[in-house]
């Protein structure tokens, strides 16, 4: 199997089978073989990342394992400088659950990504070792117990040097990411796009889940306050208290009708301006979206961002110094068509795409 997906791949670079030359006795040899093509790649191994994902132009998006992008999947974050990583929890979720099979899917509909981004000029793969480490084995009967295997899977992945790029899940999965995050960078910077604030202290007594993990992350000091702007917020809600509460905290909130019909692409430049070279991390849930662009998921919330205001807020955070980025709460059994998922496999990808060692070229 190895060897025909390998000769595929060879004929779709030109690698000769159908270019042959006779040798003595007659019998005919190809010119360039996969002996060829393994010292043209090694060659250009020095000046291109190993991990590419395959191109359907010589193999079929059918196949392959199911990973992101299609990329290898690998065990240690070691020598990657970016990775995908699921994380499939849904336990800390107040209404409509399904979050936990977002990962897989997410993985499926991300067959239709290809490698390059030409509205940005940014070609991830050619600065970036990626590969895609699998899913953290999270305990589904103890939030707090997952919590703590988050936070463990993570912090091997920070020491590793390499930035994570997350497939939920639940919102709740932020606050273990950031914990392992500033444990190695110190209090980040904080772009968090959402219909809510998720910084209520506590629902039926329980100070975690998913309406919380901003301010646990507030109360253990893993957020630089000044460096934190909530955009596409709206809603009905229970009080006004998370409202207060993140702008007293210094957080800039913008409601979801201060974007209505606009380019965000001025904000954006605010936005830069105030995160500034210090390190940031992007937490995107997928309800910040309107539900006609995202259905599924657990908490939709009417008059929403549009998909293309999605891409000027992600794209906007080119040049900034992320760390770490995360897509949260697709729930693929409110989502039929798999168009939500096919949404946050874009994003993810344009996330990759403003890691700070992606030039644009």
């Amino acid at each position: 199997m190895l060897r025909l997906l390998a000769s595929t791949y060879a004929r779709g670079l030109g690698g000769g089978w159908g270019s042959r030359r006779l040798v003595p006795g007659g019998r005919a040899r190809p010119v360039a073989g996969l002996c060829d093509l393994s010292r043209r790649l090694s060659r250009q191994a020095s000046d291109a990342p190993r991990n590419q994902p395959p191109s359907s132009e010589f193999v079929a998006r059918s196949v392959g394992i199911c990973s992101m992008m299609r990329l290898p999947v690998q065990a240690s974050p070691e020598g990657l400088d970016a990775a995908f990583v699921g994380v499939p929890l849904d336990i800390g979720t107040s209404n409509r659950p399904g979050a936990r099979f977002g990962p897989r899917r997410i993985r499926e509909e991300s067959v239709l990504l290809r490698t390059a981004n030409p509205s940005t000029g940014a070609v991830p793969f050619q600065f970036l070792r990626v590969a895609d480490l699998g899913d953290v084995n999270v305990n589904l009967y103890n939030l707090q117990d997952s919590c703590r295997l988050i936070r463990a899977a993570y912090q091997k992945i920070a020491a590793a040097g390499c930035v994570p790029l997350t497939l939920g899940g639940d919102h709740t999965i932020t606050y273990p990411i950031l914990q392992a995050i500033a444990e190695k960078h110190g209090p980040v910077g904080l772009v968090h796009v959402d219909a809510h604030m998720d910084t209520a202290d506590k629902a039926l007594g329980e100070k975690l889940y998913h309406g919380t993990p901003f301010r646990r992350c507030v109360d253990e000091g893993l957020l630089d306050c000044k460096r934190v702007v909530q955009i596409g917020i709206r809603g009905s809600s229970t009080t006004l208290d998370t409202y207060r509460y993140s702008r007293s905290q210094g957080f800039r909130v913008v409601l979801a009708e201060d974007c209505w019909l606009k380019s965000l692409v001025p904000l954006m430049g605010e936005v830069r301006q105030q995160m500034g070279g210090r390190p940031i991390y992007i937490s995107f849930d997928i309800d910040g979206l309107d539900p006609a662009y995202a259905p599924g998921t657990g908490t939709p919330e009417i008059a929403g961002l549009t998909p293309s205001q999605a891409l000027e807020i992600i794209r906007g955070c080119q040049g900034l110094n992320v760390v770490g980025c995360d897509l949260v709460e697709v729930s693929p059994p409110y989502d039929p068509s798999g168009n939500t998922a096919l949404v946050a496999a874009n994003l993810l990808f344009e996330m990759l795409c403003v890691l700070p060692k992606v030039t644009v070229v």
